[in-house]
């Protein structure tokens, strides 16, 4: 595979922040949850300003929603295609133009808050996420119970006073929880949650608040303009209502975190999943996914060479991290061959929905196994120019903070 110069601009080698999931935490319905994988708002508002509000927009891979909001906002007619279904119950959520009052919801949590202060409601059972005691100390976790015994007594299934007392919920939920997510990937700090045993109701009530002054705001001229659909996006043209004109996108890394671990709070809370297995099924048919029984699965897994490109110099890469020594390198080197697999379908099945002309951006990441540095831009690039893309460029985003060596890049294309 002849290598595609990559574009780099000398004021984007810095790690930039604002171009990261942190810059949506202070802007409107873009930071309801604090979900570390989101990148930034402000960088969707920089490419969609290349673009008339004519085009159609397409996410497939759309996360928490970020590029749908930031079209939708614009007046595009947009689709993002998401396979987590909490995911997808949060992009509909931001996208949602809601009709009750400010003071009406308070008045709501308020309640909630009496009836968990006082003990006067039972709580619900505490989800069955494997030692959930490391999540949350046993008062705050009796309290968490509470409220959301709360939420399902004093709202109804699928309103909006449902939906956003949720999401309040969720934000309450991992921010007593003793999950730490200063890192890459999230991991567990020393009990943290006695801090809120006695303030927890109030605290659900301040983001209740902080939800709401948000959700009051219409953002749609017709709400039929956003629409998040759940799909596998390896086989997006079998529900994707209509050909497309842009796609502005960042399909997970393969750097092996797994979305649906970080999100398993989320997915037991709100009823998605009720067990490991479930999580499992989940993260196996998400790209990119190897938490659980994915990990089993993936000793096992096969693929016929002949039906998937992969470039010659990601082959010599995979030999090279199968042969590392360390206990897991056979393992990674399926895991990356996998992981582009599943890319090279999508990519596939990408092309059959999009316009003549159309403009793909992938912000994507490259990864290092073992030393072995994995150009995750040059092989999205290839395998764009092997089906017929033109103008393929990368351009340098920034810098990351794990390692020198890594970096985020727009690889870009038209049809």
């Amino acid at each position: 595979m002849a290598k595609i110069e990559t574009i780099i601009k000398p004021n984007y080698l810095k790690q930039h922040s604002e171009l990261t999931h942190k810059f949506n935490l202070h802007h409107g319905r873009h930071g309801w949850l604090r979900l570390t994988p989101a990148y930034s708002v402000k960088l969707v508002d920089q490419l969609l300003k290349n673009y008339d509000t004519d085009k159609v927009i397409l996410d497939p891979f759309s996360g928490t929603g970020t590029t749908p909001l930031c079209a939708a906002s614009k007046g595009y007619t947009v689709f993002g295609v998401e396979f987590n279904p909490f995911l997808v119950w949060l992009s509909e959520a931001k996208l949602a133009n809601y009709s009750i009052t400010n003071e009406s919801l308070i008045d709501i949590a308020k309640k909630i808050r009496y009836l968990v202060e006082q003990k006067k409601i039972e709580p619900i059972n505490a989800p069955n996420i494997f030692n959930i005691n490391r999540w949350w100390a046993k008062d705050s976790l009796e309290q968490l119970c509470r409220i959301k015994a709360g939420i399902e007594k004093c709202t109804d299934i699928g309103s909006d006073m449902r939906t956003l007392l949720d999401i309040a919920f969720c934000r309450t939920m991992i921010s007593v929880s003793n999950a730490s997510f200063n890192h890459q990937s999230m991991s567990f700090q020393n009990q943290k949650a006695t801090l809120y045993d006695n303030l927890l109701p109030s605290k659900f009530c301040d983001d209740v608040n902080y939800i709401m002054s948000s959700a009051v705001s219409h953002i749609l001229i017709n709400n039929d303009k956003a629409r998040i659909i759940r799909g596998d996006s390896k086989s997006i043209q079998n529900f994707l209502p209509s050909k497309v004109d842009i796609v502005i996108t960042s399909p997970p890394y393969p750097n092996r975190m797994s979305y649906v671990r970080e999100l398993r709070p989320y997915l037991y809370w709100l009823g998605y999943i009720k067990e490991a297995r479930e999580a499992g099924n989940l993260d196996w048919d998400t790209i990119g996914g190897t938490w659980g029984i994915a990990t089993s699965r993936l000793n096992d897994w096969g693929v016929n060479s002949n039906e998937i490109f992969y470039p010659d110099d990601f082959l010599k890469i995979i030999e090279k991290i199968k042969k590392a020594d360390g206990k897991n390198a056979l393992l990674l080197s399926k895991y990356l061959s996998k992981y582009f697999a599943d890319i090279w379908l999508h990519l596939q099945s990408l092309i059959k929905v999009l316009q003549p002309n159309a403009e793909v951006h992938y912000i994507v990441g490259n990864v290092s196994f073992y030393g072995n540095l994995v150009p995750v831009e040059q092989i999205y690039a290839g395998m764009m120019k092997e089906l017929g893309f033109s103008k393929v460029e990368i351009i340098t985003l920034r810098k990351r903070n794990s390692n020198r060596h890594l970096f985020e890049f727009d690889v870009h294309g038209s049809l």
